[in-house]
């Protein structure tokens, strides 16, 4: 099986050469091809998802992403900046689906920044459609105002649009998925105010009657974000567009302790995806040694179990993360007193030698 490794910037390299480690302490025979993507591909190719990385991402049966972006491309027009990498392949991939699980082990539930009892035995799955939205609805830029008491004046403009087959195919992700879990669907939008989200609402509604053996909650954007705080425990599956994703998935990891340990899952409509940590390129401690590599890790092991096909194996790597914790070591992001810190390629080691 052929593994694109695409580390990427910032502290990419050093995450997902952990996560290769932790590959490779399998015993299986997987190919693994790296590529330059993001800035580290603009810097040798003149552009951030060069010809070569596209077509050994589309070649391969399942993509290893580690991070892109670097203040040093701050700016470079739009088109050239390191993160226009990670949205191109969503688009050429056909990556709709993001899953992004949000657990707390018990060991970390001091390094939460909610009390513990509102956190412990959190295990929520946010699914976020990934090639719509405004993120990639047209037109967008920036004109003159036509209209209103700014006439006249500049503004940048960007638009909303969801298709009905865009939120039908994710809509039965998200209760197909639930049916495995807890049988509940929170669908968050916010139809009172805008009317792609109110289309949002009717379509998924309609999906619904397909599986009636699973519950169906609508929710306010706002008033999801507030319930994640005060009550985030009450979740199962929450399926929402791509930007309250964005936004409400970040929200969720500071729950689980540090958004150091929230893998996720971009899938195509065959289950062919995409993996990475949610956080980003963290330039700012690259090279360091400290960033924490289990996310990335943990994305390793999603890969497995959803595109690879590899469900025991994926088993083994996310119990060793778990006894990897259970024996106090911490890296900076997830340290508290009395425990033993430690840095990325400690991180990556120590869950090597808890596969065995």
């Amino acid at each position: 099986m052929k593994i694109a490794i695409l580390s990427g910037d910032g502290i990419g390299p050093e995450i997902t050469g952990q996560a290769v480690k932790v590959l490779n302490a399998l015993g299986e025979s997987f190919e693994m091809e790296t590529a330059d993507v993001g800035g580290a591909g603009y810097a040798a190719h003149g552009h951030p998802l060069p010809p070569a990385t596209l077509a050994l991402a589309k070649a391969a049966d399942a993509v290893l992403f580690g991070a892109v972006g670097d203040f040093k491309y701050d700016n470079l027009e739009r088109a050239l900046r390191p993160e226009q990498a990670i949205l191109g392949l969503r688009r050429e991939l056909g990556l709709f689906a993001n899953l992004r699980p949000a657990i707390l082990y018990p060991e970390l539930a001091g390094a939460s920044t909610l009390k513990p009892e509102v956190v412990a035995g959190l295990d929520i799955l946010i699914i976020r459609e990934l090639t719509g939205d405004i993120y990639f609805g047209k037109p967008r830029g920036v004109r003159e105002c036509p209209d209103g008491p700014f006439k006249g004046q500049r503004e940048g403009f960007d638009t909303m649009r969801y298709a009905e087959g865009e939120i039908r195919r994710i809509a039965h992700v998200a209760f197909q998925t639930a049916r495995k879990r807890g049988k509940r669907v929170t669908s968050v939008d916010k139809a009172n105010v805008l009317e792609t989200f109110q289309f949002w609402r009717d379509i998924v509604t309609s999906v619904h009657q397909e599986y009636q053996d699973v519950e169906l909650e609508h929710m306010y954007v706002d008033n999801a974000a507030m319930q994640l705080v005060r009550a985030p425990k009450k979740f199962d599956v929450i399926v929402t567009g791509n930007m309250f994703g964005d936004i409400l998935s970040d929200a969720a990891a500071m729950l689980t302790g540090s958004i150091g340990m929230l893998p996720s899952a971009s899938l195509d409509a065959n289950n062919k995806g995409l993996y990475e940590p949610s956080h980003g390129s963290a330039p700012d401690i690259a090279g360091k040694g400290v960033a924490n590599p289990l996310a990335t890790i943990l994305s390793a092991a999603m890969m497995l179990r959803y595109s690879l096909d590899r469900a025991e194996q994926a088993d083994r790597i996310e119990n060793a993360v778990k006894a990897v914790l259970a024996q106090g070591l911490r890296t900076p992001d997830i340290f508290e007193e009395g425990m033993t810190r430690v840095g990325t390629e400690q991180m990556g080691d120590a869950v090597v030698r808890a596969l065995a």
